[in-house]
């Protein structure tokens, strides 16, 4: 069964709990949640795209090897968290279709 990591974001971002985004003076913790995955997965795409631009240079001759290693293991590790992360939100939706109503 295929899970769609959108819907599983959707759905953590419904339950979550409105009691802790107003102690964190959130006026909407949809809204809230949200912005947070945006703005990381607009940061990891930097990253892939700085590694990306890097190997370019590297390939036409024009990057330092040091640089080039850097932003690719940055990319990687990016990755790796991305992939975590998915995994998880991905239990997480699972765990909440498992609850009983």
């Amino acid at each position: 069964m295929a899970i769609d990591a959108m819907k599983a974001v959707a759905a953590y971002a419904k339950g979550a709990a409105s009691g802790a985004a107003k102690a964190l003076g959130a006026s909407d913790p949809a809204e809230n949640f949200a912005s947070l995955v945006r703005d990381a997965a607009g940061s990891a795409m930097d990253t892939m795209k700085n590694s990306e631009a890097m190997s370019a240079k590297a390939l036409a001759g024009k990057a330092d090897l040091n640089e080039v290693v850097t932003a690719v293991s940055n990319a990687e590790v990016t990755l790796q968290t991305v992939l975590a992360v998915r995994d998880k939100v991905i239990a997480a939706y699972q765990d909440i279709l498992r609850m009983p109503i």
